[in-house]
């Protein structure tokens, strides 16, 4: 009897030791970063310094590999296909949030997206002309009041549109808003005067606001960005509900059965590339927020923005696709 108490207390100690073994001795081979943008984009920056950083500390490669296309749905398959523990997911939520309110069917099960670090916050700004008068959020608003749908409005397609749109109509605020196809043609738009207001992430409108032709007004992050410290949050200007953070991070398919301690390891391993001063300086000078989190921060943070779009889809009318 006892012999038969020790080896059931040998097994149980196994099974609870396996995923720390197993965590400890991931990654067992390359491990494969999917972007959602294309090369250049702040989230292609800050995977290929990390990328850099963890095969040194890992001992395996990490290779970046863009896929860019379909409002981020081609990287969210090919992710979800591959049913890997060593592919992951390297993309700002807006990629994905919105999606059951922009899309007209959903391809994929949101679900089966899984959290596995927190990277960085995306500086997203509120753009002007620069001959627009207007110098802050409530001269921008005080002219939009002063003329009724006379002013236009533009974004990136998704969270932000949804947030915007949201807000404008809860507000009472008549702007038109005018879509394009591709954010160079936006920002000509900017400059020339052709929209008023655009509102997306700061490294699209950057060349134009060094330039002296863009003014930006705010930055809807919860706090002031590097870079641009004089440019006050949504809140500090007086519009608290515009607040959300341009998270980036990492996540894996549900169906690859990663295990919760594989995650928290690659979470903390990715807190101590991006905390790197080298880094930190790197990333801060393309004015992104070094902002690393665990796997539940990471999902509650998720969870938060996501019913914040809620609150914006349902003042639209826009019912969420499952």
């Amino acid at each position: 009897m006892k012999k038969i108490v020790w080896l059931a207390c040998a097994a149980l100690a196994v099974l609870i030791q396996a995923p720390h073994s197993y965590a400890q001795s991931w990654p067992q081979r390359s491990v494969k970063l999917v972007v959602a943008l294309g090369p250049g984009s702040g989230a292609d920056l800050s995977a290929r310094l990390i990328a850099d950083r963890l095969t040194k500390r890992w001992g395996q490669a990490v290779v970046v590999e863009n896929r860019p296309g379909g409002d981020g749905v081609v990287a969210i398959n090919a992710v979800l296909s591959a049913r890997d523990d060593h592919t992951l997911l390297y993309a700002p939520t807006s990629t994905f949030v919105g999606h059951p309110y922009t899309l007209e069917k959903l391809p994929y099960d949101p679900k089966q997206l899984v959290p596995v670090a927190r990277v960085t916050n995306t500086v997203v700004v509120i753009a002007v002309p620069a001959s627009l008068p207007a110098k802050s959020m409530k001269e921008l608003i005080a002219a939009v009041r002063a003329q009724p749908g006379k002013m236009n409005w533009s974004t990136a397609v998704g969270m932000t549109d949804i947030i915007f749109a949201g807000y404008f109509k809860n507000s009472g605020l008549d702007m038109a808003q005018v879509r394009y196809r591709d954010t160079v043609s936006a920002m000509n738009d900017l400059v020339e005067g052709r929209i008023q207001l655009y509102a997306g992430a700061y490294v699209i409108a950057r060349s134009h606001v060094l330039a002296g032709k863009v003014r930006v007004l705010a930055v809807t992050n919860r706090s002031r960005a590097p870079g641009l410290a004089d440019v006050p949050t949504v809140a500090e200007a007086g519009f608290p509900d515009l607040t959300f953070d341009g998270l980036v991070g990492a996540f894996v398919a549900r169906s690859a059965g990663m295990s919760d301690a594989v995650r928290e390891r690659i979470a903390a391993d990715i807190k101590a590339a991006v905390t790197e001063p080298e880094v930190s300086a790197r990333l801060a000078a393309t004015v992104q927020i070094v902002n690393p989190g665990s796997p539940a921060e990471f999902a509650a943070a998720i969870n938060e923005q996501a019913g914040q779009l809620a609150t914006f889809a349902k003042a639209l009318g826009i019912e969420a696709k499952r």
